[in-house]
């Protein structure tokens, strides 16, 4: 079996609340954004990473790429452990992994040229500014489909789409092998969403790129993914093939973002198989106990309350964290 390009076990990012009175005292002064995550990538792979806002996505994502450092737990790409990296050994290793931000304005320096933009990190890592930088540049502008006259031009004289592509070609730039697509195109309209996606596949095709999709639009994440991770509240709570988890979602929480996703035609719904959760997603401050999802599944046990359930494998590369799968 081909080695995971990039795995995390135990991985966690707890933030420190400060003081803030009596009511953060003790287990609720940390922020627990991200909680004992255990996932793996493989080469040439897409896992899409879905979850309601304010679950750690993003903070995931950060810290598999250490723009964050953990609070604990493992992170090892191609087999070698990257946690401990002092900054020489990670800026080396920063070739090799990038991201893509979700605001494609506010992740550009509107001060900059776009052939500064995308030159830069090839002078970060010691290209001297010329020919050959300006040629590798424009080589990348042609990959993602745009028109060598905007080297001279500002982010704010392009479309929200073209300053995406911009951004993307600035990460491709060093040739990575793993980029994590924060929200890559949730600032999008729907037609220029579905263009840079597909721009995305052909990039992974013809540069050998493997990634992490993070977004919360299923419907995209269905489109892109090999395998697909759930989130909630710092937690995976179910990992599966696409196939496999929009057609047979195991966990309450990932059958009910999936029913949730708006049908083409009313006879495509997933009729009998929709939960119902009530509420909001709980404080990463003061996380329930047990499973964190139980203040709002339908089909609460006692155990739920005091047990976390682990993340346990149900058949081939399905895994979920769900008492009614080891009660039953």
């Amino acid at each position: 079996m081909t080695e995971a390009l990039i795995s995390a076990e135990n991985l966690a990012k707890h933030y420190d609340a400060g003081g803030g009175g009596r009511f953060l005292r003790g287990r609720g002064s940390k922020l627990r954004a991200v909680d004992d995550v255990g996932l793996s990538i493989m080469p040439g792979e897409t896992l899409g990473l879905v979850g309601e806002s304010g679950c750690g996505k993003s903070t995931l994502g950060r810290l598999l790429i250490r723009l964050l450092d953990p609070t604990a737990g493992s992170i090892r790409f191609e087999g070698q452990e990257i946690t401990g990296l002092g900054r020489a050994a990670m800026r080396e290793l920063r070739k090799s992994m990038q991201i893509i931000f979700q605001d494609p304005y506010g992740a550009l320096n509107p001060r900059m040229a776009v052939e500064e933009i995308i030159a830069e990190p090839l002078v970060i890592h010691g290209a001297k500014h010329g020919t050959e930088t300006r040629q590798q540049v424009t080589e990348m502008l042609d990959r993602v489909g745009l028109p060598r006259r905007a080297l001279d031009r500002f982010p704010h004289e392009f479309s929200g789409g073209q300053r995406q592509r911009i951004g993307i070609a600035r990460a491709l730039i060093l040739k990575p092998r793993f980029v994590v697509c924060d929200e890559a195109v949730s600032a999008l309209d729907v037609s220029v969403q579905a263009q840079i996606v597909n721009l995305l596949q052909d990039l992974q095709r013809d540069m050998g790129l493997t990634y992490l999709f993070i977004a919360h639009d299923l419907s995209v994440v269905r489109h892109i993914s090999d395998r697909v991770a759930v989130m909630y509240l710092g937690k995976v709570v179910e990992i599966a093939e696409k196939r496999v988890i929009y057609n047979n979602p195991q966990h309450p929480y990932t059958r009910a973002l999936i029913a949730a996703v708006p049908a083409p035609h009313p006879s495509r719904r997933l009729l009998g198989k929709r939960e119902n959760i009530a509420g909001d997603i709980p404080s990463a401050l003061n996380p329930p106990s047990g499973c964190r999802f139980h203040t709002r599944c339908p089909h609460l046990m006692p155990i739920c309350k005091e047990v976390a359930p682990p993340l346990t494998e149900t058949q081939a590369g399905h895994q979920v964290a769900c008492h009614l799968i080891t009660e039953a």
